[in-house]
């Protein structure tokens, strides 16, 4: 079953590689290990959408692609992961994330449905992942977990011509209650990259893990 995602928006994610989108706002926020994060700010919300071009040097697209598509994984190399699993709700197929948050912060969940293609354009494979809540989606929320109702992410991957992965990601996230700003600048500052580096060493571990499974 095609899911709530067109085209168009699978083309506007890989033309990101090409030709950046950053008029309307977009302002430069970090630079670190060869990666930019771009910030745009939600004025309804006050938060922050996130734009982040970089390389991973030591990665093909696919194996990033397939490492990023396998959440049972994911629950092994991201200490973030409480709960992550992909089941139907009634009809409707989606995944279910929750996440640590430090003390004294509520954990977040998410429920999210996603689709990957790998695309073909003019002799380039370019692969791409999109991701967004799904708030229709039945599933009942959990005490003392906070349910994040706006969430939307995409990502394209092209290889840097030599043994590494070209990066582009959207990212967006309303975590709800009373966050301070120094932990939502911190996230962003510190998380993206770290998520990165964590990204690129859980590609060097896939193939082991994938023998003992």
């Amino acid at each position: 079953m095609s899911l709530q995602f067109t085209d168009e928006e699978f083309q506007e994610a890989w033309r990101e590689l090409d030709e950046p989108q950053l008029e309307g706002g977009w302002e430069l926020f970090t630079e670190t290990m060869g990666v930019k994060i771009y910030r745009l700010l939600d004025k309804e919300t006050g938060l922050y959408e996130y734009k982040v071009f970089g390389v991973l040097d030591t990665c093909t697209p696919e194996l990033c692609a397939d490492v990023y598509m396998d959440l049972k994984y994911r629950k092994h190399w991201d200490s973030y992961a409480k709960e992550l699993y992909e089941k139907d709700f009634d009809g409707q197929n989606a995944i279910y994330w929750e996440v640590k948050y430090p003390f004294p912060l509520s954990n977040r969940d998410y429920v999210y449905v996603r689709e990957r293609k790998d695309l073909d354009v003019d002799g380039r494979k370019i692969w791409v992942i999109l991701a967004r809540s799904s708030p229709e989606t039945s599933c009942a929320e959990k005490s003392g977990v906070l349910r994040v109702k706006d969430y939307k992410q995409s990502v394209a991957l092209e290889s840097d011509g030599g043994c590494g992965t070209r990066v582009f990601l959207n990212y967006f996230d309303n975590p709800g209650g009373m966050i301070p700003t120094w932990l939502v600048n911190w996230a962003a500052k510190s998380g993206v990259p770290g998520f990165l580096t964590d990204m690129q060493k859980a590609c060097s571990n896939y193939a082991s893990y994938c023998q003992k499974k």
